[in-house]
């Protein structure tokens, strides 16, 4: 159906007003939280309480088209990516600097309920499409795609998040970087008449959990727990619907799946056993948030979804959702910013091996900043994504900071078994430092005080590969300081 993105639609200007007028509330609302300069930038940072110092913004603002646009990036077989991200990769759409764009957004666990999560929604069938003879996207990961030398599928589920994009920022080149806005995020809507004004999502206890070689009479068993949010909002929680041991799939092309090792398997649940007495009573707060938004890094042509790294990816960390602004160091040209991974909730350290994995739709505002003028700004040595939010500053420290350059040719199998904690706090640690010495003008042993007393430091996840730690610092700590 169009959605206002489809001009072929004989109704296409109709959708296309619609769409409009929806964003032009959505933008009002914007505007009235202060959070647009008159010409379209934030002067947040006024009071040194944002990383864009007002001269930053003005110089970004000069820069900008006299008019701002808005684009809309439907996800469909023809504009996502499996599990992969690439610099070779043909953009789906082409924005300026200050431009708006809604994303939507797939979750790679819909296959575990194609009835709640797949039936009757357009894209999510084109996506997930699999028989005897095709699949709506082949390709499902960083690995080989030759039939000769994978055994699960093409790309091996070397990789495995639904990526949508890429959305190419015009002008952008290596050493600037990337502010991502997010305006708004909501959960996807059942296409299934069955399931009208509910969303759902999956949680799988898998594999790859930091808890699976820890269970108790060391029984080894994978569960996935389908879980329920409202689409309308009237409840600000998710509650499990049913949830089911997983048993040996086979696919469409006939190969079988003992364990979760393939993105996107259909589920027959004739062969499993639900459970609808699970977590009777319990209310989880939804925090929609998307697990994974990054840009291509330069150092390899196609890089596992799985560990994040210096250009953002795979950070999961449940505070990336709306109201957020994150900051990306640009590695090649264009940025080639990707959205994907969408969860309607998830807890610190994302222990089992996965949120609640649920279709999400994002707004975004882009915003370069060219490196000629990052210059004595907090972001003049930015080298890592970086998360604000109107009250917090948020470092990422991850077990190998640039994996794919720390790691040498190996890398995106090495970081499996290389990664650590203490290695994720070391580099968060040292980040936080330099950036309370750098933008705060701390001494070291000023930023180390601090940092004891006055820093969270959490455990972000532990099931990326490349594992990560988060450094929170109030804002409202420096609310004294002379600037």
């Amino acid at each position: 159906m169009c959605k206002g993105d489809d001009i072929s639609c004989p109704h296409f200007e109709l959708h296309y007003n619609k769409l409009k007028q929806d964003l032009n509330a959505e933008r009002r609302g914007f505007l009235k939280g202060g959070l647009f300069a008159a010409s379209g930038l934030a002067t947040l940072g006024a009071g040194g309480i944002s990383l864009v110092t007002p001269a930053l913004a003005q110089a970004t603002t000069s820069k900008l088209p006299a008019q701002r646009a808005y684009h809309y990036l439907p996800a469909n077989a023809e504009t996502v990516h499996w599990g992969y991200f690439s610099k070779s990769l043909k953009p789906r759409i082409e924005v300026n600097s200050g431009d708006i764009v809604t994303i939507e957004s797939l979750t790679h666990h819909a296959g575990d309920d194609l009835e709640r999560m797949v039936d009757g929604d357009e894209g999510a069938e084109s996506v997930y499409l699999w028989t005897k003879e095709k699949k709506g996207v082949d390709r499902r990961g960083a690995g080989p795609t030759d039939p000769a030398k994978y055994k699960k599928g093409s790309g091996e589920g070397q990789g495995v998040h639904i990526m949508t994009g890429p959305v190419y920022v015009r002008d952008a080149e290596p050493g600037d970087i990337l502010e991502v806005r997010i305006l708004d995020c909501g959960p996807r809507p059942s296409g299934n008449p069955k399931f009208s004004g509910k969303s759902y999502g999956s949680n799988a206890a898998a594999n790859w959990g930091f808890h699976y070689n820890d269970l108790l009479g060391g029984t080894k068993r994978e569960v996935v727990t389908i879980y329920e949010v409202d689409v309308a909002g009237g409840k600000s929680w998710a509650e499990a619907v049913y949830n089911f041991q997983w048993v040996p799939q086979t696919d469409p092309f006939g190969v079988r799946h003992d364990t979760i090792d393939y993105p996107g398997v259909p589920v027959d649940h004739s062969l499993t056993k639900r459970n609808y007495d699970v977590l009777k009573g319990v209310r989880l707060p939804i925090r929609p948030h998307f697990g994974t938004i990054g840009l291509a890094p330069k150092e390899a042509d196609v890089v596992d979804t799985i560990p994040p790294s210096y250009t953002g990816g795979n950070i999961d960390n449940w505070r990336i959702g709306k109201g957020a602004t994150m900051y990306y160091p640009v590695s090649v040209d264009g940025a080639l910013l990707s959205v994907g991974d969408p969860h309607a909730s998830q807890g610190d350290s994302e222990l089992c091996g996965t949120a609640i994995e649920c279709s999400l739709t994002g707004t975004f505002q882009l915003i370069l900043h060219k490196k000629a003028d990052l210059a004595g700004t907090p972001l003049e040595e930015l080298n890592y994504p970086m998360l604000e939010t109107q009250t917090d500053w948020l470092v990422h420290g991850f077990s190998y900071a640039n994996y794919l350059e720390e790691l040498g040719p190996g890398a995106q199998s090495d970081i499996y078994s290389k990664s650590s904690v203490d290695r994720a706090l070391r580099d968060a640690f040292r980040k936080m430092r330099h950036f309370l010495m750098t933008t705060k003008g701390l001494t070291e042993d000023e930023a180390i005080s601090l940092m004891s007393i006055g820093v969270d430091f959490g455990i972000t996840q532990v099931v990326d590969g490349n594992w990560g730690v988060h450094a929170v610092v109030k804002k409202d700590i420096f609310a004294a300081r002379v600037a």
